[in-house]
């Protein structure tokens, strides 16, 4: 009698298959271009620098005009590729520990079948040792 493979390597080999790309590439690629470009520090850089140009204005503006530069030039227009760069890292450390931990589940599962396997030996050399025992008697 022979322990069947893990029923759940079976059914991830059958249902849990790689992401399927959407029908509409083109809309992908562009999404992922600008994500890729906006989310960069030398994008966040160069957006302070855009920001800064208009810091003169703002200051002659007054205490008012002043925070609203800051708050929605400066802030916004900054802060936004720097938090991206931050979420893309953070995302990307999280998609390392997530691909460890899906490779340590299939190796435990290799594991546990090589341990049912061990044990229905036993179990077969158990029951011939009773056998011959038994025969003996």
């Amino acid at each position: 009698m022979s322990h069947p493979a893990n029923p759940y390597l079976e059914f991830r080999k059958k249902y849990l298959t790689p992401l399927r790309r959407s029908e509409n590439r083109f809309n992908n690629w562009l999404a992922t271009s600008i994500t890729d470009l906006v989310g960069t520090m030398w994008c966040a850089y160069a957006f302070a620098g855009l920001a800064l140009i208009s810091l003169p204005a703002a200051i002659r503006g007054g205490t008012a005009t002043l925070i609203s530069w800051i708050a929605q030039t400066f802030l916004q227009l900054v802060l936004l590729s720097i938090i991206m760069v931050g979420q893309k890292l953070s995302s990307e450390k999280s998609d390392r520990q997530l691909e460890q931990t899906y490779r340590d589940s299939e190796e435990l599962l290799k594991i546990s079948d090589a341990i049912q396997e061990l044990l229905r030996k036993n179990t077969d050399l158990t029951s011939e040792i009773h056998e011959v025992v038994r025969s003996k008697r």
